[in-house]
């Protein structure tokens, strides 16, 4: 997608008030203490990941070069990866490069887990990758990750069904709730989708596209707003569909929900560019009938929020921070590492990089065939141009995320639950709030 198409779209989301704050608060280490190749020996670097496809592409770039050898680790996603991670930062056993999600970034960075990669790769950062992400990795004046992928939430729909019970494609949640009322009239076991709680993300992208702000500064405090009216409207709606029966109370990630998906119970699905590679794996039976529309929006104005997003960080105790620059490098923006990734795979992703620059080898590696020759990526880029400027997430997000969980399907309850959780978090770090 064109680099200055979505530019003034995608505008910074992080103000200057804030990134001045975090900064304050960060206390990782900085690349002035970077070693690299220089014996003649290749330097070594551990990496650590969850994502699939890791290991071949850190093996095709020990093949591209002879100055820096990469060793792979498996390790688990989600929170439970972030504390093995913490953990091996307090005990000095840290890997040279890892993935962190985006949501999880601030915390780690202002935790002082991370080597600020200003020096290294700040330049990188700014020249090959969006305004919007780049909100997302560079904080409080420094950069702290190279972002691997850019996640526009989007509709996937059951082609068959709208046809079936003549709904067209909703544009707007007004009409997304009237194609769940038509459906769901025609037969009541199905309905509009399943959202039962359990990804707390999916509410917070929601949100995002609403217009809401989780974070923000005032001064030298931080502000939390997740119980903000834009968040509550899209609690309320949800709510009100899954308090009448139009949407189902399956929870996400959990094998009713693909029960559901997999044998027509559900119309949609909410999910996110990196949706689409997961469809062929967990719903082969229902190949040909599911199409990929942009979100309903509120007002009719082509919007979205992110879902997810991957980044490359260096966890602070590596001795070699200007190799594991280069090896960033070439993972995030060199076609070569995108190629690697996914060809090794029987299933590629469907991850629409950050990097322009890679997009076509991912797009070249993924069968559309699923989806009914549907251009998978060229959909996702027309969403990443929509994604309302302004979001950043803050330094206690993941303690939100476990207060969110207990909410079960209440998205009500999971505003006010994380609103509490992130006001006491920050006072517990010792960090000033603005009530």
């Amino acid at each position: 997608m064109p680099r200055n198409a979505r530019t003034s779209r995608l505008a910074l989301a992080a103000s200057a008030a804030s990134l001045a704050l975090l900064a304050t608060a960060c206390g990782g280490g900085s690349a002035s203490d970077a070693s690299g190749p220089g014996d003649g020996k290749p330097v070594t670097l551990t990496f650590w990941s969850s994502a699939l496809g890791a290991k071949e592409t850190a093996d095709a770039f020990n093949k591209s070069q002879t100055g820096i050898k990469v060793t792979f680790s498996l390790v688990p996603a989600g929170p439970e990866g972030v504390t093995k991670l913490s953990n091996a930062v307090k005990g000095g056993n840290a890997p040279d490069v890892a993935t962190m999600d985006y949501s999880a970034l601030p915390e780690y960075a202002s935790e002082g887990n991370l080597v600020d990669l200003t020096p290294s790769s700040g330049e990188l950062v700014k020249k090959e990758f969006p305004e919007a992400v780049q909100s997302l990795v560079n904080l409080g004046g420094s950069t702290w990750a190279v972002p691997f992928d850019v996640t526009p939430i989007q509709l996937f729909y059951r082609k068959d069904l709208f046809t079936k019970h003549g709904v067209e494609v909703p544009t707007t949640w007004a009409e997304y709730r009237t194609a769940a009322e038509k459906i769901h009239r025609a037969d009541p076991d199905v309905t509009i989708t399943n959202f039962g709680g359990g990804d707390p993300a999916l509410l917070s992208g929601l949100a995002w596209q609403a217009g809401a702000q989780w974070y923000g500064t005032s001064g030298d405090a931080w502000k939390v707003n997740i119980d903000d009216p834009a968040s509550r409207k899209v609690a309320a709606y949800w709510d009100d569909l899954l308090g009448d029966g139009l949407a189902s109370r399956t929870p996400l990630w959990g094998e009713g929900e693909a029960k559901e998906r997999s044998t027509g119970k559900v119309a949609t699905v909410i999910g996110a560019a990196w949706s689409a590679g997961t469809f062929p794996v967990s719903y082969p039976d229902s190949k040909g009938k599911w199409g990929i529309a942009p979100l309903p929006t509120w007002d009719g104005e082509p919007s979205t929020g992110m879902y997810g997003g991957t980044s490359y960080i260096v966890p602070k105790g590596s001795e070699h921070t200007e190799a594991a620059a280069e090896f960033i490098k070439w993972v995030t923006t060199d076609p070569a590492a995108m190629t690697a990734r996914l060809s090794s795979l029987q299933a590629p992703s469907s991850a629409l990089p950050a990097n322009e620059g890679m997009r076509a080898a991912a797009a070249k590696e993924f069968d559309t065939s699923y989806f009914a020759g549907q251009d998978v990526y060229a959909v996702a880029g027309e969403a990443a141009d929509t994604i309302v400027p302004g979001w950043t997430w803050g330094p206690v997000q993941q303690q939100v995320v476990s207060a969110q969980m207990a909410a079960g399907s209440d998205h009500t309850k999971m505003l006010g639950s994380g609103q509490a959780k992130g006001e006491r978090a920050i006072t517990d770090r010792g960090l000033k709030l603005d009530k």
